[in-house]
C-alpha cells in the first residue's frame, strides 16, 4: 500500500472524520504565534493538507487569511461544507497550487508525514515570504496516560507493530521533521470527554483501519468497546492527548 493511496482512504469517510476526530486547543495556536513569530490575525496562512478544516476553523477563528490546500475529493468536498467561507484549492506539499512569496505561514495539521521532504521543504520555501514560518503539529494520545497506552499497545498487536518498553513523548519529533531547518517544539497536553461510541468511531478513521481487513477491523473494535465499556462504566470516555508543535523558518 502506497503512502499516497492510504492518505486517500480518509475520502471515503470525510464526514465520519469531520464529525469525530478530535479538534485543537487553543493554547497550541498561542504557542505557534510565540514560536513562528507570527500573529494570526490578519496573516495570510496555507493550511495544506488541510482535511476536512479541523485546523483551519481554528485558524480561521484566529483572525488568519487562510487558503486550505487538500489532495482529496471527498475531504475537499466536505471542507466546503464545514467552512464555505473559507477558500480550498487542489494539491499536496509536494506541489503547492500557490503563487511565490505569497503565504506568512504554512501549516500541516496532522499532514506533515503524508509528504515527501524533499520536495515539500523547498515548496514551504517557495511559497513563504522572507522571514515567513512552517508550523506542523500532530495530536496524539498523552503517552502519560495508562489505559490509552495500554489501547495503543493493543493497536500495535493488531498491526504487527513492535510495542515499545517505554512510551516516549517525543516520537513525533524524530520520526517527522527533517534535518537543518531549526524547529523550535513544544507540546501541548489537553482533554476532550466524548462517548464512548465517539471514540470508537475517531479510531475508526485512522488510514491503517481504513486499509485493513473489515472483518479483523470489526473484531478488534468489538472487543476494544467491550473492555472500554468495562472502564469507563457511565459510557464516557475521558481522552487525553498531548499535542507535539515543531515550527521553523525554512
Amino acid at each position: 500500500m502506497t503512502k499516497p493511496v492510504q492518505a486517500r482512504s480518509f475520502d471515503a469517510i470525510a464526514a465520519a472524520y469531520d464529525a469525530h476526530r478530535p479538534s485543537y486547543p487553543p493554547a497550541l495556536f498561542d504557542a505557534v504565534e510565540e514560536l513562528a513569530g507570527v500573529e494570526l490575525a490578519g496573516a495570510r496562512v496555507a493550511d495544506v493538507g488541510a482535511g476536512t478544516g479541523l485546523g483551519t476553523a481554528r485558524l480561521y477563528e484566529r483572525g488568519a487569511r487562510v487558503t486550505a490546500v487538500e489532495p482529496g475529493d471527498g475531504m475537499a468536498e466536505q471542507f466546503a461544507r464545514s467552512l464555505p467561507d473559507v477558500p480550498v484549492v487542489r494539491g499536496d506539499g509536494n506541489s503547492l497550487p500557490l503563487r511565490t512569496g505569497s503565504m506568512d505561514l504554512i501549516t500541516y495539521a496532522q499532514s506533515w508525514h503524508w509528504t515527501d521532504p524533499a520536495r515539500s521543504v523547498p515548496e514551504a520555501r517557495r511559497v513563504l515570504r522572507p522571514g515567513g514560518a512552517l508550523a506542523l503539529w500532530w495530536n496524539d494520545g498523552d503517552p502519560s496516560v495508562e489505559w490509552l497506552v495500554d489501547q495503543e499497545n493493543r493497536m500495535r498487536v493488531f498491526f504487527g507493530v513492535e510495542v515499545p518498553a517505554v512510551p516516549n513523548r517525543r516520537d513525533r519529533f524524530r520520526a517527522a521533521l527533517p534535518d537543518g531547518l531549526g524547529f523550535r517544539t513544544r507540546q501541548v497536553a489537553w482533554s476532550r470527554r466524548v462517548p464512548l461510541d465517539a471514540h470508537i468511531a475517531n479510531m475508526a478513521t485512522h488510514s491503517d483501519f481504513l486499509i485493513g481487513d473489515p472483518a479483523a477491523v470489526r473484531d478488534f473494535f468489538d472487543r476494544e468497546r467491550a473492555l472500554l465499556a468495562d472502564l469507563f462504566p457511565d459510557g464516557q470516555v475521558d481522552e487525553a492527548y498531548l499535542v507535539s508543535l515543531a515550527t521553523a523558518h525554512p
